[in-house]
């Protein structure tokens, strides 16, 4: 596989919390060259990319970031918001309480409530794995899969 063709499987990402609008386009035009998956920045910047790029590149964005412990009524409304604005895609992290307390049926549900609500655009799941036991991963890939979501990701 050639790099070109890897690199349309990767988000480019800039999460960081001093992300300043420079920095957020120059991330947009690197993910135009080079045709990457998407742009993953925070929500805050969704609606001024999709402003200034438009369709010209797949915009990412994550809600619950970066512990997951938002409620799945605010992530709700997180991610209504985001695709409103413009965003084609929604990362978002599980809540990390739930799954220590084996709570997986809530980590599920909340997945469920988030793929319906963002339909057919895409849903990735953060489950930050350094946290978390070899069998709380293992359960969280089928609380992904039932949940209805598209990726999981670390």
């Amino acid at each position: 596989m050639e790099l070109k063709e890897i690199l349309h499987h990767v988000d480019h990402t800039l999460l960081k919390a001093i992300a300043s609008w420079d920095e957020i386009i120059q991330l947009c035009n690197e993910a135009i060259e080079y045709k990457t998956a998407s742009v993953c920045v925070p929500t805050s910047y969704v609606e001024r990319i999709h402003e200034k790029y438009g369709n010209k590149l797949p915009i990412c964005t994550v809600i619950g970031f970066p512990l997951g412990y938002s409620t799945t009524a605010s992530k709700l409304v997180q991610a209504k918001q985001a695709l409103e604005e413009g965003a084609s895609e929604i990362d978002m992290v599980i809540n990390i309480g739930d799954v220590k307390n084996n709570e997986f049926d809530k980590v599920t549900a909340e997945i469920a409530v988030l793929k319906k609500a963002v339909g057919s655009k895409i849903l990735k799941v953060i489950v930050e794995t350094c946290y978390l036991t070899e069998s709380e991963k293992a359960e969280l890939c089928k609380c992904v899969t039932d949940g209805g979501a598209d990726y999981i990701k670390t």
